[in-house]
């Protein structure tokens, strides 16, 4: 069974309790709270999508933060490292990060390569065939991620097509 995951903003969304979580979790680490660190916080856990850091920083700047983009990469990679935010490489050239908080916290992603869609899903499947792999193999996950690359639906309707990014044979061109 395959869940869309729906996509947008989850604004409304009380943060306090996970700004707390990061807090204690600074504290743990020896490290000031900062009004700065809170709001780079409080932007991801008030989203449901996938930020980028120029994401963050025109939120913040829209809710008249002046908070430079070397401060909220460091707020990132905290929160990273607390386990409160996922880090994502969609081959866009940068970094995404999503709260994992979220009403599913684990799911994987389809990324659209002509439209940069990202659509969520959560399959039975997929983690039972993790499971089994990892069992065959004698090994014990902690965690999993996939991202699978195509073309959404919309964007094959507006005409686009897959282009292939493989190498070239030597024998092919001869």
């Amino acid at each position: 069974m395959n869940t869309e995951i729906a996509p947008g903003s989850a604004s409304g969304i009380d943060t306090a309790p996970y700004v707390r979580l990061f807090a204690r979790y600074l504290k743990d680490q020896g490290l000031p709270t900062t009004q700065q660190r809170e709001a780079v916080a409080e932007t991801v856990f008030r989203s449901s999508s996938h930020l980028s850091v120029e994401d963050i920083e025109r939120q913040l700047r829209d809710a008249g933060e002046r908070i430079g983009k070397a401060t909220i990469y460091r707020t990132l990679d905290l929160l990273v490292r607390s386990r409160l935010v996922e880090e994502h490489d969609f081959e866009e050239g940068f970094k995404r990060y999503e709260h994992r908080l979220s009403r599913e916290p684990v799911h994987a992603h389809l990324v659209c390569t002509e439209t940069g869609r990202i659509i969520e899903f959560r399959s039975e499947e997929v983690e039972r065939i993790v499971g089994e792999v990892a069992a065959r193999h004698g090994f014990e996950t902690s965690h999993h991620k996939l991202v699978i690359f195509g073309l959404s639906k919309e964007a094959k309707e507006a005409g686009a097509q897959m282009a292939y990014e493989g190498i070239t044979c030597p024998i092919d061109a001869l």
